[in-house]
């Protein structure tokens, strides 16, 4: 994964995106008018509301064991999405797994944006030596592959959810930070900056109300693609056992106790795979669909 186009072009979006209301306006209907994007949003909102509404579904206790149901095929009574090998409820498993995976994905993504942002706006505005350590440091970061880097973190931290959420924000900084470095490297030397500084604003106040509004809507359009990332690289440390520990109802962990059986009862891994799979879909669509809505180059 590379730093985003979409926020180290920030200066020549927001130019466009700084005008009259009904651009904007403009915007949202073309992106409503998008079936990629409405296919996104249906996806997403579907997950999410199950996940929010899972603690007054009738689903049952996920972790409620039934030894003499394991491996129950999709469609039996009672079983919609059958059961694993211990007898649990898949659907039930699935819809508390979700509230789980968007949680730790939407939580890493915004330590990620907040510790990444500030590192790459205070490199880009005021340079030099700031800017030489920041840099080095994220180059320090970004010579390791991310995930193993995510392991090495989790292993000296000790296995866990917490933990795995944490080092996946850790990894994912240097891409923010790289991206709004740039993007501040092109908007500080902009008109309205200097206006700014000639007016006598300080280095703080530029770059909170001058610098910072023009690069939040690439910075969000990046970070809702994100959230995909950080959800299937939360699964694979859950899936190597560096995540959520059992019984957690976690997609990752799912796929990991289902691998066994994947000759036998294909659904055990399958469905939480497919799960991730249509989240992760719906998320990138969502973030294409801003992207092009934000972008009126693009219409």
């Amino acid at each position: 994964m590379r730093p985003s186009p979409e926020i180290e072009d920030a200066a020549r979006v927001t130019g466009t995106t700084r005008g009259p209301r009904a651009s904007r306006g403009d915007g949202i209907g073309w992106f409503s008018g998008d079936r990629s994007v409405v296919l996104g949003v249906l996806i997403v909102s579907v997950i999410v509301g199950a996940a929010l509404l899972a603690p007054v579904l009738p689903l049952g206790d996920p972790n409620r064991t039934q030894p003499g149901r394991r491996l129950t095929a999709p469609l039996s009574p009672g079983l919609l999405l059958g059961s694993d090998h211990l007898g649990r409820n898949i659907l039930s498993r699935i819809v508390w797994g979700a509230r789980i995976s968007l949680a730790v994905g939407v939580l890493a993504t915004v330590l990620a944006m907040i510790v990444g942002t500030t590192v790459g706006l205070l490199a880009g505005y005021f340079g030099g030596l700031v800017d030489q350590v920041a840099m080095r440091a994220i180059d320090l970061v970004m010579a390791f592959p991310y995930i193993l880097l995510a392991i090495a973190l989790v292993a000296a931290l000790g296995p866990g959810l917490l933990n795995a959420m944490v080092a996946v924000a850790v990894v994912n900084v240097s891409f923010y930070a790289r991206g709004i470095r740039g993007a501040v490297l092109t908007l500080r030397g902009q008109e309205f900056v200097e206006a700014a500084r000639a007016a006598g604003a300080t280095d703080g106040r530029i770059l909170r109300q001058h610098v910072l509004p023009a690069i939040v809507a690439p910075l969000l359009v990046f970070a809702s693609m994100n959230v995909g990332m950080m959800i299937v690289e939360t699964a694979g440390l859950s899936f190597i056992g560096l995540g959520a520990q059992p019984p957690t109802a976690d997609w990752g962990t799912m796929l990991a106790d289902g691998r066994q059986f994947i000759t036998v009862a294909a659904h055990v891994a399958a469905v939480p795979g497919l799960a991730i799979f249509l989240l992760v879909l719906g998320l990138n669509l969502v973030g294409d669909g801003l992207r092009d809505a934000l972008d009126l180059r693009r219409r």
